[in-house]
């Protein structure tokens, strides 16, 4: 192992640990416009990686992922978002949660906790020989399982969907140490995907507040046929 190689993974590792900590961010924080924030930066932490690994492993496509992962996420899905929900989701309310933030975070060390020790195991086994893959796919698996939490957590339509967000960034992040050789076409379809999953879903919830005044998931009952 050259000493170049010691260097990436120790890069990587610091980008893996940030990009958790992010994915906290983004459950816990308190305005959807510092979750949405949160989210923004752990993208570019996302793309980094990618950086990481693309000079590493001189695998130029990955190249591409951290590029299109900077356009849709950090650009493009933000604007349309803030556009298809307005301004006034993102203003200065606070988000609703079924729990506080302190035990928001217990649950969610446990979480980090249980999968790292279900993962460290088996990663020799599934990863072997895949370089960085004992760093990435256990910060992967664990923003998957956050993102979850996070849908389960909030009772805001708007907020639970930062959570299916940071889900697919987990699961973005652990795939791009095990799946290298993606074309750049299928980057790009998978990249569009999220931004158009954004726009559908911010319009439904624009829909949604003009009718119900609100976008707590729990006003959907008013939307049922009497």
């Amino acid at each position: 192992m050259g000493a170049d190689h010691v260097v990436a993974l120790s890069i990587d590792g610091s980008i893996a640990a940030l990009f958790i900590v992010l994915g906290l961010g983004v459950m816990v924080a308190r305005q959807m416009l510092a979750s949405l924030r949160f989210f923004m930066w752990q993208s570019v932490a996302l793309a980094a990686s990618a950086l990481v690994l693309a000079v590493d492993l001189h695998i130029y496509s990955l190249f591409w992922v951290a590029l299109i992962t900077v356009v849709s996420k950090v650009l493009a899905v933000p604007w349309v978002l803030r556009w298809a929900a307005g301004e006034e989701v993102y203003g200065c309310r606070e988000v609703d949660q079924a729990l506080d933030i302190p035990v928001s975070v217990l649950v969610a060390s446990v979480l980090a906790l249980v999968t790292w020790f279900a993962m460290v195991p088996t990663l020799p086994i599934f990863a072997s020989g895949v370089p960085f893959a004992h760093i990435n796919l256990p910060a992967g698996m664990v923003m998957v399982l956050w993102g979850a939490f996070t849908v389960a957590l909030r009772r805001e339509s708007v907020a639970q969907l930062m959570g299916l967000l940071i889900m697919e960034n987990g699961a973005f992040f652990g795939s791009i140490a095990i799946v290298h050789n993606l074309t750049v076409i299928v980057e790009i379809a998978v990249a569009v995907d999220v931004p158009i999953l954004a726009l559908v879903i911010g319009l439904l919830i624009r829909n949604i507040r003009r009718v119900t005044g609100s976008t707590l998931a729990g006003a959907l009952d008013s939307l049922h046929e009497r």
